[in-house]
């Protein structure tokens, strides 16, 4: 007989499910492209890092104190030198068990049950998720093609004030945004920090997909136009090397990381990690980007070319300038909550809008398809499989491979 755990649990989590493995058609999350991953060169990183001073795994945070490795903390303040401007030192980096853990302590540290936090109306869902968690509430503001609204934002923050409430923060994700993958302008980065500092707020930059833009160099990091120090700024390896290493980093005026170190309990992020990729992206990391932002550009376009062709002008989208997903719009008679569920039972995995948007009846008829993962071929047939589910469920679109049914 098998004990039963049900009468000592919490009734208030929720249950998962047994690992069935990925679906035919994964188009969720934020898987990367296997054939870039650069395993040898990891291998070969780890391997000298590990000859070289293995010994230090013999203590807790491999004697480099809870803010991580100090060389790679190194190389993650020179490459964010290079590439978005930031003027930063070792000694103001935590590395983190992934972005999502920076978001995690943020909120542990700064967030408590009431409190208000202001995103973009279609934001990642993971940060909407542990807000959630936190007992906060948000406040949407819509994008355009420079990013966050700074009018919609001057509105909302005098709203704000006029009611006492303080936001604790303002999140954006201004480069590649995650889910519509737009970029925010450099004007508009200026605007976004001038309100922020008039209103003394702020501004929580999320910058996990920066380094995936194609074709053109990233703008300048909002903490890189920042004076005071009220940017708090994140950003990861998991996206631009691989989703698996779990390896991210939050920066920080010391008056924050002062307390978000007491609340990162884990003892370290894994080690083997940080020394790998410290490193390995001393050398190599420029490079390795500049072959996956090519990859993932022509992963894009068959996925473009994949919803012209059997979605037709049912699916509204933006390409993005970056990245590895698609914002998709269609029609107001397809509830994409149902037809993920329904997708999913059939194989194909989609991320339905309204659990990354701030309002999810905004977010109802939109769904995210990431293309990080997927061979060209197998995004053109899962798509193409997408719109067969669509269409016998919805009566959307009305055409297949652009030939109007009969």
């Amino acid at each position: 007989m098998t004990y039963d755990f049900n009468a000592s649990l919490r009734q208030d989590l929720s249950v998962a499910a047994r690992w069935a493995g990925y679906p035919t058609y994964n188009f969720v999350g934020g898987h990367n492209d296997a054939a870039n991953i650069p395993a040898q060169q990891l291998a070969e990183a780890a391997a000298r890092s590990l000859a070289r001073d293995g010994h230090i795994l013999a203590t807790y945070n491999m004697g480099h104190g809870p803010q991580g490795y100090l060389p790679l903390r190194r190389v993650i303040a020179t490459m964010l030198h290079k590439s978005a401007g930031m003027v930063c030192d070792a000694s103001e980096i935590v590395v983190t068990s992934g972005s999502l853990q920076a978001i995690d302590l943020i909120n542990a540290v700064m967030i408590q049950p009431g409190d208000t936090v202001i995103v973009e109306a279609a934001t990642y869902a993971g940060a909407l998720s542990r807000l959630r968690l936190h007992g906060a509430d948000w406040v949407g503001v819509d994008i355009d093609e420079d990013g966050m609204r700074a009018d919609q934002l001057k509105q909302v923050l005098a709203t704000m004030k006029s009611r006492n409430v303080r936001p604790k923060y303002i999140y954006t994700i201004p480069t590649v945004q995650n889910p519509t993958g737009t970029v925010m302008s450099v004007a508009r980065r200026h605007e976004i920090l001038d309100l922020a500092t008039k209103y003394d707020v702020p501004i929580f930059e999320d910058d996990c997909y920066a380094d995936l833009m194609w074709g053109e160099r990233r703008p300048p990091a909002i903490g890189a136009l920042d004076t005071e120090r009220r940017v708090i700024y994140c950003g990861s390896f998991s996206k631009s090397l691989a989703p698996a290493l779990r390896l991210g980093y939050l920066i920080a005026d010391w008056s924050l990381l002062n307390r978000v170190l007491p609340a990162k309990k884990d003892g370290g992020t894994g080690a083997i990690d940080q020394i790998a990729v410290a490193e390995y992206a001393a050398e190599y990391f420029a490079s390795h980007v500049a072959g996956l932002r090519q990859t993932l550009k022509a992963k894009c376009e068959a996925m473009v070319e994949a919803l012209e062709v059997h979605f037709g002008v049912a699916a509204e989208f933006e390409v993005p300038r970056g990245g590895i997903f698609l914002w998709v719009r269609l029609p107001d008679a397809v509830d994409t909550t149902k037809l993920a569920e329904t997708a999913l039972a059939e194989g194909v995995a989609v991320n339905p809008g309204a659990d990354w948007s701030a309002d999810p009846e905004t977010g109802r008829h939109s769904i995210r398809l990431c293309f990080g993962n997927p061979s060209t071929e197998t995004i053109k047939k899962g798509v193409a499989r997408l719109a067969e589910i669509c269409r016998r469920e919805t009566g959307i679109p009305e055409r297949s491979a652009n030939l109007q049914q009969g």
